[in-house]
């Protein structure tokens, strides 16, 4: 996982997700996300598998893989 502080009290990372191939998929995918805890934003990208994530403090990789899966999609691994 990249972490990098975007702004006070904020962290960002990015995930590798296969299986995303159109906007519904990263709707899917986001919409999960953005249930953990925390997250204050989430930008899916089918194109390139990758997953943009903005938390409020770092996020346990299990619980992004849980969201992940619950989606119906494999969380790679970090970005």
């Amino acid at each position: 996982m990249t972490a990098q502080t975007d702004t006070p009290g904020s962290v960002t990372a990015v995930y590798k997700v296969s299986g995303m191939s159109c906007g519904h998929c990263e709707g899917s995918v986001g919409g999960e996300i953005s249930g953990i805890a925390g997250v204050t934003s989430v930008k899916a990208v089918a194109s390139t598998g990758e997953v943009t994530v903005v938390s409020a403090t770092p996020l346990a990789e299990a619980d992004v893989r849980a969201a992940v899966d619950e989606a119906g999609f494999e969380l790679v691994g970090p970005a």
